[in-house]
């Protein structure tokens, strides 16, 4: 629809692409209707079936801000009504398409939506508001490919409806997308941390801020040479991403969405069920990868299996397998006893349940009390020794607890430490299935807290550590260490070797860029301090302490080494070979390294620094 350029066109309803409330005689229109009815665009269902609306309507409906009097919207008969209605195909001539839209804010189901090849590539929402804002969406690498607008309204109750007015094709947009640079190229885009993309969603309520959102970790699976990292968005689909090396991730379409309009697909997990206990493949060639989720309700337990490696989805049929009042299951095979076990959060507790099959459960009535959301569970050896394995417990909140487990029954037999120390580590869970790669048991966590200002993405993962029990002086520990495929990312080093740093002496480090693998042998006396300043942000260690984000945690003996990841927007830390870590989010706010003595001489046996090269394929090093 174009701009009301003058009184006398203001009854004629024209659809065009281009920048709304900016036109010149270079935008352009695709081809539409005119007056009434919508002409040339295919309607399907009853949402649209009234035509534009215009003059006292918009009042009555209270759309406000129209340019053109006419306004594409499904809200003429209330919120029930649902369709769709797409226009002619047209061809992109423009560097933007621009629009105002109001209505609802759900994500492919009240939503404008950009096709090129039949596919979504763009999409945007209101914000349940019906006051047109404008929008636009930068559309320079499909210049010259033929495409459609839909207008979808596929939600029946709160603002259940969608209101477009002047889609045009523009060179200069009223309000630009919220960036236009390239993707992973963002100027506060980690490097070697996953972050999701922007995907085609558009919001226009900067307060929510979802676009490419991450939070809670599910379903983290290895699976015929792919590492499998799922993440929930919002409780509204599973994000999908798979690596061969866990540094370099390609993003996939979303795995699978809600089964309906705000049922919810909260936090999870993903097995694979290689002898088809399940029944859910076809033969035992190709099993089933079967992900576990609970509804909003936090009762339903729910499944969808997938039979192309996680390429495509499928909610079960029979969906909920379990009615129950709790919530982040955590699934595994037993192989002692030949059955799975299912592990749900809720009142408190963690319950305990065996199935044979994955599709029916039973409620072994052995729960574990003072338990904390998103549960992981897994056995590690002892120092290295695959014929003394114990069973680590690990909670959303990062407590973990040592024990013995008999398929139904855990038992701990240590208090609950911190498996890292950050103010920024949540919702941590592993990779499952690694016995049939290397068998390393890696973990990664949301770090949960983080803001990225103007991004097109919100929220970011951990890097990936690998996971060992340990025997030390206070007993058996978790350690947790980069894993080594970090080596990949090096691009040349610095090395300081056999150096005396006497009080407030200061080591300038000034190596060029943002992203270091920083590795050190440190001497640290009683009494005295050594800090890496690390672009502005302190990591301090004294001779038995790490402070990094929060207040100091001890090791058991001595401090003898520390190993530090500089992303643009985090610092990891770790002492002893992983025996505390501190997991932090930070936007520094100078560059530079260096590391200082305090109180009186400190020793560095080595020192290197690593300057690393970005993770991702179109991605830039600082």
């Amino acid at each position: 629809m174009t701009r009301m350029l003058t009184s006398a066109l203001a009854p004629t309803f024209i659809a065009t692409l281009g920048l709304a409330g900016n036109c010149s005689a270079q935008d352009l229109r695709i081809p539409g209707f005119t007056g009434t009815n919508y002409g040339d665009w295919k309607t399907t269902g009853l949402a649209f079936r009234l035509g534009p609306v215009s003059g006292d309507a918009l009042v009555r409906l209270g759309i406000e801000n129209s340019r053109d009097n006419r306004v594409i919207s499904s809200q003429m008969e209330g919120d029930g009504p649902t369709g769709t209605i797409t226009s002619p195909p047209f061809k992109i001539a423009r560097k933007y398409i621009s629009f105002l839209i109001s209505g609802g804010d759900y994500e492919r189901d009240t939503c404008l939506n950009l096709l090129v090849n039949g596919k979504i590539v763009k999409s945007a929402t209101g914000w349940k508001s019906d006051r047109l804002a404008p929008a636009s969406w930068d559309v320079r690498k499909f210049m010259g490919q033929t495409a459609q607008v839909q207008i979808v309204d596929e939600a029946g109750g709160d603002w259940g409806h969608i209101n477009v007015d002047q889609i045009v094709q523009t060179d200069k947009p009223e309000r630009l997308p919220v960036v236009t640079e390239p993707l992973y190229q963002e100027s506060l885009r980690p490097q070697f941390h996953f972050t999701a993309r922007q995907w085609t969603m558009d919001r226009l309520n900067p307060r929510e801020k979802q676009e490419g959102w991450v939070n809670d970790l599910n379903g983290l699976i290895y699976y015929d040479g792919e590492y499998h990292l799922f993440a929930q968005r919002w409780a509204k689909c599973w994000i999908h991403a798979v690596s061969r090396d866990l540094i370099h991730w390609t993003e996939l379409e979303p795995a699978f969405w809600e089964e309906k309009l705000d049922s919810g697909v909260q936090s999870g997990t993903i097995v694979v069920d290689y002898n088809n206990t399940s029944g859910l493949s076809p033969n035992k060639a190709n099993p089933a990868m079967i992900a576990f989720w609970p509804r909003f309700d936090n009762r339903s337990q729910c499944l969808s299996y997938s039979l192309d490696h996680g390429r495509t989805w499928k909610h079960y049929d029979k969906n909920p397998i379990l009615v129950y009042p709790e919530r982040d299951p955590k699934v595994f095979w037993y192989a002692p006893g030949n059955h799975w076990v299912m592990i749900l959060y809720g009142n408190g507790q963690y319950h305990i349940l065996t199935s044979a099959n994955l599709l029916n459960w039973k409620d072994e009535h052995k729960p574990i009390p003072n338990s904390f959301e998103c549960p992981d569970f897994f056995e590690l050896p002892v120092d290295g020794n695959a014929g003394n394995k114990k069973w680590v417990l690990i909670q959303g909140n990062g407590q973990y607890s040592i024990g013995s487990f008999d398929g139904a029954e855990f038992k701990e037999e240590t208090a609950r430490y911190s498996v890292d120390i950050g103010p920024n580590f949540y919702a941590t869970q592993t990779w499952a299935n690694t016995d049939t790669g290397d068998g390393r048991r890696i973990q990664a966590a949301w770090m949960r807290g983080q803001s990225f200002p103007d991004m097109p993405f919100n929220q970011q993962v951990s890097f990936p550590c690998e996971l060992t029990l340990r025997s030390t002086a206070n007993g058996l520990r978790v350690f947790r260490e980069p894993i080594r495929e970090i080596a990949q990312l090096h691009k040349g080093q610095d090395t300081w070797t056999n150096r005396t740093l006497k009080a407030n002496e200061v080591l300038p480090l000034e190596p060029a860029g943002r992203l270091f693998h920083i590795k050190a042998e440190v001497s640290i006396p009683e009494g005295a301090k050594l800090t890496f300043n690390i672009r502005g942000v302190p990591v301090v260690l004294t001779s038995d302490t790490i402070e990094s984000g929060t207040r100091p945690a001890a090791v058991a003996g001595h401090v003898r080494t520390v190993e530090i990841l500089v992303d643009r927007a985090s610092i990891e830390a770790f002492v002893n070979g992983g025996e505390i870590s501190s997991t932090r989010f930070v936007l520094p706010g100078e560059n530079g390294l260096s590391v200082k003595a305090e109180g009186a001489s400190v020793g560095i046996q080595s020192l290197i620094v690593y300057a690393l090269a970005s993770a991702w394929p179109n991605g830039v090093g600082d």
